[in-house]
């Protein structure tokens, strides 16, 4: 059985600390040296130009040459040796534990006596990885984890009630006790404020909660988290977060199976989507399940493809739970138009074609019968057309009777960022025939405008685009992507 390693946090405040090496290596350690607020001395022949500019700023002391064992002598409290010379740092280790003296040899852990973990800070609040030198990239993939699932909040929690520290344990002298009202205070609304940077409403709340006789309850909330078009690495942390965090979540019906996957395993998931021809939920039924759940005091996600602001009813949304007094959070989501079209090689924007982005929903008839078709006729734009599958032939037609020129090119983006996206492009006399002899399906994004034309030239991802007019791919064009190898 390996034996562990003690955990320790060390004070190195106006604390000299050897860094032996002059390279990047070591420039690294003496940076973080740095910022624990010691006074590093770093050793070595030569210095990179930033441990160099750090010396002559006065910020670390310069021994020049080779390694001498007079450098551990004084008021050294921790030796860290971190040359690409394996002799050398074998007579540092030597040297340090010699003098009994804390010694890490970087990437070495049999000579080492403390081991640099891999660290999450928030500000005062940190968290260390160690894998005892065994196997440092895990240690590095937790601390990822860990990235994730703790935002800045926490690191303004721990200031919070470091404040108060002497406050909270007058009003809660026995552990028990004091351990309880921690808990309840974490679970409960506190970290919402603090997140939403809503610190005086946090003071008040942790006031109040130490003069109640039962301080703090755990209270729920609904977090409207934007799930991207459907590729996974499109999540923000912040929607990680809120998604390991939840009780509940209520999904749309084209938030994709990778996405779910990553959320908590055992939160409870109802979908919650619409759909011109199968199974919908009303709008009032999501709001009832917002307000049954979170009454319950469960933490909701209601999840939505793309981003809840944008053609998502997210502000209804908001509006239902601020009349019902629910707190509430919103983490922005990278919506169809910014997703879909760099994922099918469209810029959206470009100083040659397009200086205007028309985002429009095409839902409907009545939102197609109340838009201005003349400025969305207007040249050097870019127009996005949201849920417009089924409204083709009347967009193409309406755009042509306010003078769009028919050559315009358009491109038709379906599962867009996913597995499996097509692309068909061509120009808007063809839209309409063209994606019904394609069978194009909704979830589909159209673009419209000059830039619509660069999909052929810069598709990257999947298949080649389609192209209207054709039944199989151009000859002389490539069936995948250019690689490195291209590029090389």
């Amino acid at each position: 059985m390996d034996t562990p390693l003690f955990p320790l946090f060390a004070d190195l405040q106006r604390r000299s600390v050897l860094v032996v090496g002059g390279g990047a290596v070591a420039e690294r350690k003496a940076l973080a040296l740095l910022h624990a607020g010691a006074l590093p001395l770093v050793g070595a022949p030569t210095l990179s130009p930033r441990l160099a500019q750090l010396a002559g700023e006065g910020r670390l002391q310069w021994l020049q040459g080779s390694f001498q064992p007079r450098w551990l002598q004084g008021d050294i409290w921790l030796v860290i040796a971190a040359t690409d010379d394996n002799t050398v740092n074998r007579a540092v280790a030597e040297a340090a534990t010699a003098q009994r003296l804390w010694v890490n040899v970087v990437d070495d852990a049999r000579l080492s006596s403390f081991h640099v973990p891999a660290v999450v800070e928030r500000g005062p609040l940190q968290i260390a990885v160690s894998s005892g030198g065994a196997a440092p990239m895990v240690a590095r993939h937790v601390r990822r984890q860990l990235e994730q699932m703790f935002d800045q909040s926490w690191g303004e929690l721990t200031r919070l009630l470091g404040r108060h520290r002497t406050r909270i344990r007058r009003r809660f002298p026995e552990l028990g006790e004091r351990r309880r009202f921690f808990d309840r205070l974490i679970e409960g609304p506190l970290l919402g404020l603090l997140r939403r940077r809503q610190d005086s409403a946090a003071q008040v709340l942790l006031s109040h909660a130490l003069v109640e006789r039962h301080p703090v309850a755990a209270s729920g909330s609904v977090t409207l988290v934007g799930a991207g078009s459907g590729d996974p690495a499109l999540l923000t942390l912040g929607a990680l977060r809120a998604m390991n965090q939840a009780d509940v979540v209520l999904h749309d019906r084209l938030v994709s199976t990778d996405v779910l996957q990553l959320g908590r395993r055992d939160a409870e998931y109802i979908e919650v989507g619409k759909s011109a021809n199968g199974h919908s939920t009303a709008q009032d039924d999501i709001h009832a399940l917002m307000l049954q759940h979170a009454r319950a005091g469960r933490r909701v996600v209601r999840l939505k493809g793309g981003d809840a602001f944008v053609f998502g009813r997210g502000g209804e949304e908001l509006q239902f739970l601020r009349g019902h007094g629910i707190p509430y959070e919103v983490v922005p989501g990278i919506t169809a138009a910014l997703a879909c079209a760099a994922y099918a090689g469209i810029p959206l924007t470009h100083r040659d074609h397009a200086q205007q982005l028309r985002l429009v929903t095409a839902h409907c008839r009545d939102s197609l019968d109340t838009l201005d078709w003349q400025a969305l006729a207007q040249p050097r734009q870019t127009l996005v057309f949201y849920m417009g599958v089924a409204a083709l032939e009347q967009i193409q037609q309406q755009l042509s009777d306010a003078g769009l020129p028919a050559s315009t090119p358009f491109a038709l983006i379906e599962n867009g960022s996913r597995a499996n996206q097509r692309v068909l492009t061509g120009t808007l006399q063809q839209l309409a025939s063209s994606a019904r002899t394609r069978q194009l399906r909704s979830p589909a994004l159209l673009v419209l405008g000059e830039v619509a034309a660069l999909a052929d030239e810069l598709h990257w991802f999947g298949s080649m685009p389609l192209h209207a007019g054709a039944t199989s791919p151009s000859p002389s064009a490539k069936t995948t992507p250019p690689t490195l190898a291209d590029a090389a």
